[in-house]
C-alpha cells in the first residue's frame, strides 16, 4: 500500500514537472532534457541507475531497469512521455507552467498529459526502494521525448536504435486509461485500454495551370484541392468493430439494461444513442476517420497559384488500413495526389490475457463502485513504436476523478489540472498492480 511519503511525492512530482516547460511545438522545437534530468535523479535517489538517450541534442529519453525476483518471467514496460503541446498563458486562469497547487487540484500543461503518470512511476518506485519491494518480473521504465510530435527523438529512436535496453519487455502500460467517467446517471466508468486507431496525417496536393486571377481556367489547383477536401470532410464512414470495441459495446449494453438481441450490433448508431452520454467512450472508435486541418495555396490575390496543398488528419482502426487507402484513393480523385505526412500503425491487444485482468483487479480494488469496461483510444501513444519490438501496449494511468471534471476535454485543452486526491488514487492503483504484474 502506498504510504503517505509517496502520496506527497507524486504531488510534488507533478507539480516539479510541470514547471520544466518541455512544450513540443513540431519540427523539432523543443527540450526535454531537464525534465529527463530531474526524472534520471528521482530514479538513482532509489538506486536505479538511468541511462540518459539522444539522437538530437536536448531531445533526451531516460531509461531505467528494475529487476524482479523471477528472472523466468517476461519484463512489463511502463512508460510516460515527458513533453507537452503547446499553451498560450493568457487564455489560462493559472500559468500553464507554474505548477500551481489550489483548492486540492494541481494546475499545469501537462497535469494529465501526461506528467502526472510520470510522477506515479516516480513515486511507486521510490517506495519500493524504502521498502525494499521487488516486483515479480522486470520493470523497464521510460520517459520518453517527442510523443506529441512524430517520436523519432523519443520512442521511435529507443526502438531503432537501443533495443537491447527492453530485452524480454513482452507488455507495456501508459497513458489513457483507467480514468473514471462519470455517465451522468451516477455510474463510475473506468476504461481500460486495450487497442490505438492508426495513424495517417496525409497531405493532399493539387496541381493545375498558373494564371491571371481574370481570366477563365479551367484547371485550377485551388478548385481541385477544394472539390476533394470537401468530399473528405463529408464522408461518411462506415462502421467497423474491432475486438475491442465489440467487447466495450457488449459490456456497455449490458450495463445500461440494453437487450442483446440477434443483430443488435448490426445498427451502432442506434446502440450508442441509446447509451446516452457513455457513447463517448466508443463513438470515436466505430470507424475510420479523416479531418481537413490545414490549407495552404497562393500568393496573390490576383495570381491562379499552380500548386495548393492540404493537411487532413486521418485515423484507421486495427485490421481496416486497406480501406482507409483505396477511400482516400477514391475521395481525392484524379486531380489530387495524396501520401503519408507522418503514419503510425494502429493497435489491438488481447483483452484476456493476465495483465489486463490485473489491472482490473487494481481498479476495481480501490473504486468498488465502478464498472471497469474495455476501451480502444481513438488516437495515438508510443506504444506504436514499442510495438516494433513486439511489446503489446495496453492505456493504465489511473485516476478517480470527480463528477464534472471532463478528463478527455482537458487533453491538450485550456485550464488543464488534475485533484491531488485523484494523484493519490493513481499511485495506490499502480502500486497494487505492479506488485502484482
Amino acid at each position: 500500500m502506498a504510504d503517505q511519503q509517496a502520496l506527497d511525492e507524486v504531488v510534488e512530482f507533478t507539480s516539479d514537472l510541470i514547471r520544466i516547460d518541455t512544450t513540443n511545438r513540431g519540427g523539432g522545437d523543443c527540450q526535454e532534457r531537464p525534465a529527463a534530468e530531474y526524472a534520471a535523479a528521482r530514479l538513482a535517489e532509489a538506486g536505479l541507475e538511468p541511462t540518459l538517450l539522444e539522437r538530437t541534442k536536448g531531445r533526451t529519453n531516460v531509461v531505467a531497469r528494475l529487476e524482479g525476483s523471477d528472472p523466468s518471467a517476461d519484463a512489463l514496460l511502463v512508460h510516460g512521455h515527458l513533453d507537452v503541446v503547446p499553451a498560450q498563458a493568457e487564455d489560462w486562469s493559472v500559468h500553464p507552467f507554474s505548477g500551481e497547487i489550489r483548492d486540492g487540484v494541481v494546475w499545469g500543461r501537462g497535469a494529465v498529459d501526461m506528467k502526472n503518470m510520470d510522477a506515479m512511476i516516480l513515486a511507486v518506485v521510490r517506495q519500493w526502494a524504502r521498502d525494499g519491494v521487488r516486483p515479480r518480473r522486470d520493470l523497464v521504465i521510460a520517459f520518453t521525448a517527442d510523443e506529441e510530435a512524430s517520436a523519432e527523438d523519443g520512442s521511435g529512436f529507443l526502438a531503432d536504435r537501443h533495443r537491447e535496453l527492453f530485452d524480454g519487455c513482452t507488455e507495456g502500460i501508459s497513458e489513457s486509461g483507467a480514468f473514471t467517467f462519470h455517465d451522468g446517471a451516477g455510474r463510475e466508468l473506468y476504461p481500460l485500454a486495450a487497442g490505438e486507431r492508426g495513424t495517417g496525417w496525409l497531405k493532399l496536393t493539387a496541381r493545375g495551370r498558373a494564371g491571371h486571377g481574370s481570366k477563365v481556367n479551367r484547371e485550377n489547383a485551388v478548385t481541385r484541392l477544394a472539390a476533394a477536401i470537401t468530399r473528405i470532410g463529408a464522408y461518411e464512414w462506415p462502421p467497423r468493430l474491432t475486438p475491442t470495441v465489440r467487447a466495450a459495446l457488449v459490456e456497455l449494453a449490458a450495463l445500461y439494461g440494453i437487450e442483446p438481441e440477434p443483430d443488435y450490433l448490426d445498427d451502432v448508431d442506434g446502440l450508442l444513442d441509446k447509451l446516452g452520454p457513455a457513447a463517448k467512450l466508443v463513438e470515436a472508435t466505430v470507424r475510420n476517420s479523416a479531418n481537413p486541418t490545414m490549407l495552404n495555396a497562393g500568393y496573390k490575390v490576383n495570381v491562379i497559384p499552380g500548386e495548393a496543398v492540404a493537411y487532413v488528419d486521418g485515423r484507421y482502426l486495427p485490421g481496416h488500413e486497406d480501406e482507409f487507402r483505396a477511400t482516400l484513393d477514391e475521395l481525392t480523385g484524379p486531380d489530387v495526389e495524396w501520401e503519408f505526412h507522418h503514419h503510425e500503425v494502429a493497435l489491438q491487444s488481447p483483452l484476456d490475457s493476465p495483465t489486463y485482468a490485473r489491472m482490473r483487479a487494481a481498479v476495481e480494488e480501490f473504486a468498488p463502485e465502478g464498472h471497469v469496461v474495455p476501451y480502444c483510444m481513438s488516437g495515438g501513444t508510443d506504444a506504436k513504436q514499442f510495438s516494433r519490438l513486439g511489446i503489446t501496449g495496453y492505456g493504465f494511468s489511473p485516476l478517480k476523478l470527480p463528477e464534472g471534471f471532463d478528463y478527455q476535454a482537458l487533453f491538450h485543452g485550456v485550464d488543464e489540472r488534475v485533484p491531488v486526491d485523484a494523484l493519490h488514487f493513481g499511485v495506490r492503483v499502480l502500486d497494487r498492480f505492479l506488485r502484482a504484474a
